[in-house]
């Protein structure tokens, strides 16, 4: 049934986002800051696909931009057939309370809070969510849900960051650098948790990084460079997380 779901969603080719011609600049004392200059792109549903630059490449803008964080100078931005680029701070709110799941380098975890705490924040406030329990036990973490961050290694905090971001069954699971702040061991088991919420339950995944080893594991690599996007390769056999190694 969960290989199921990810055929038909990427069956129906459908675009869950479309960007046109999208320009962020920023005023930096005299100087302008061009930090996407026109990019075109889509992402459809059911892939997991890498965003792949270095450093002040542009990935992170291009991100935000599509989860509602941030809004461009130009340029168009679809999810689905709503122009995000025509809503309003209200109407962006409701779009990343509803649609779009976050999972950042750093966790963002609230110390005194255990694991299903910090995943009920978001189910209470969610429409269709899971249960805490049934999010941590997406992540392989059903035997950790009463400990608190500070007794959880790094690469289990950020499990729960995902399972947090996936409660709310989100369609769209947005990450930049999720794996950042880990060894490849521990980075390696985050993007397991990654995969299988991609495969499983069919969640759109974009992943932004700089490590080209992850492009491996994607359906999709887009590659940008100085804001724009440099090109774009299909991956016919994604690499297992586990064969992956940096």
């Amino acid at each position: 049934m969960a290989s199921t779901i990810q055929e038909q969603a990427k069956a129906n080719n459908a675009p869950v986002f479309r960007v046109q011609g999208l320009v962020k600049s920023y005023r930096v004392g005299e100087l302008d800051i061009h930090a996407l200059n026109g990019v075109d792109l889509e992402l459809h549903a059911g892939e997991l696909a890498v965003l792949l630059g270095a450093s002040g490449s542009g990935k992170s803008t291009l991100l935000n931009i599509l989860g509602g964080l941030d809004v461009p100078t130009r340029g168009r931005v679809f999810y689905r057939d709503h122009e995000l680029t025509a809503s309003d701070d209200a109407g962006l709110t409701r779009y990343r309370r509803d649609h779009v799941g976050f999972v950042f380098q750093f966790y963002n975890l609230i110390p005194s809070l255990t694991a299903r705490e910090n995943v009920a924040i978001v189910t209470e406030i969610a429409r269709d969510p899971m249960t805490p329990e049934a999010a941590l036990a997406m992540v392989g973490l059903e035997q950790r849900l009463d400990h608190f961050p500070a007794q959880m290694s790094g690469g289990e905090q950020q499990r729960v960051a995902i399972a947090r971001a996936i409660a709310k069954n989100p369609a769209v699971l947005l990450c930049d650098e999720p794996t950042g702040a880990l060894d490849s061991k521990t980075g390696i088991v985050v993007l397991q948790a990654l995969e299988r919420v991609n495969r499983e339950l069919g969640t759109t995944t974009a992943v932004i990084t700089h490590n080209a080893v992850i492009a491996r594991m994607a359906h999709r690599t887009i590659r940008i460079s100085d804001g724009r996007i440099a090109g774009v390769d299909i991956n016919d056999s994604p690499r297992d997380p586990t064969e992956l190694s940096w």
